[in-house]
């Protein structure tokens, strides 16, 4: 009894930790990449693409998600554990050892690698490249100030696996859609870098902040926004989508000047309502007007 009762022991031990696993990686922040996924989706099926490629899209996407930010717990750990603003995550708490969080990452790769396979040849094919980059990528502070924009490109690895999922290739529009969200995503990436410009200073961690100073910095992200919201126009015209397209496309616009007028070098107070509500506004109500502009075409 008590040999077959460890393995058991062991698998309630593993299955009551999956909400503390979900906690870790902050699974709800999925609300920024995913609306872009759906759009690539949607743009390369111009409409619905089927329950399979919707499926595998999504469990993708978990995979990809739960394994970057695996890697990003384990890689940073050491930060981590002594910046104030993350001493509270589960790796230096010990709610989670490094040896779980490394098989949260073996188990995200094989869901991701196993998604890939159900959708076409090139989505494998690319699969070990992307799964790569977003661990990878968590090195990047260490070497670079380019940091943020990995991390954008990261993100905006999201709509292009999607429409290759849906259409196995990676198309023009896919590309332009993806460098709109890289310039979105790592310009909001740069304004939550900012509450960590004394930190990332003092440990020799490079970002943009550091490198160009918070204010230096603020303007780098107006740009990135302006090219980015330059870019989704440039989509929607490229792509002959209709008028409810540019409805959502203007409230995306309103929503980034209004992010940025949050921000300011002598003020970081409001940074945490800039990068979680107003970006999860800005994705989620985009990816509504592009399916009605779609449906109602």
């Amino acid at each position: 009894m008590s040999a077959g009762a460890a393995p058991q022991s062991g698998l309630r031990r593993v299955v009551g930790k999956i909400p503390l696993y979900m906690s870790s990686i902050r699974i709800w922040e999925s609300l920024f990449a995913l609306p872009f996924a759906y759009i690539g989706m949607v743009l390369a099926a111009e409409g619905w693409p089927g329950w399979h490629a919707f499926i595998w899209i999504n469990v993708a996407m978990f995979g990809a998600r739960t394994l970057a930010m695996s890697g990003n717990r384990v890689i940073n750990a050491k930060e981590d554990a002594i910046n104030p603003r993350t001493q509270s995550r589960h790796l230096p708490q010990g709610i989670l050892t490094p040896a779980e969080v490394i098989g949260m990452m073996a188990v995200s790769a094989g869901i991701f690698f196993v998604a890939a396979y159900q959708l076409n040849t090139l989505a494998l094919f690319l699969s070990p490249v992307a799964a790569a980059y977003v661990v990878l990528y968590s090195y990047a502070k260490y070497f670079t100030w380019a940091c943020n924009l990995m991390l954008g490109w990261a993100l905006a690895i999201a709509p292009a696996g999607a429409w290759i999922g849906v259409t196995g290739r990676l198309d023009p529009e896919a590309v332009l859609l993806s460098f709109a969200v890289a310039m979105w995503a790592g310009g909001f990436d740069i304004i939550y870098g900012c509450t960590d410009y004394d930190f990332d200073r003092s440990q020799g961690i490079k970002s943009v902040p550091v490198k160009l100073g918070i204010a230096g910095a603020l303007r780098l992200v107006r740009v990135m926004h302006l090219l980015s919201a330059a870019s989704l126009l440039a989509l929607g015209i490229w792509m002959g989508l209709g008028p409810l397209y540019y409805v959502g496309w203007a409230i995306a616009v309103a929503l980034l000047v209004y992010e940025n007028s949050l921000v300011k070098p002598d003020d970081l107070s409001r940074v945490g309502v800039a990068f979680f509500r107003v970006n999860s506004y800005i994705s989620v109500q985009l990816l509504a007007f592009t399916i009605l502009a779609i449906v109602l075409a």
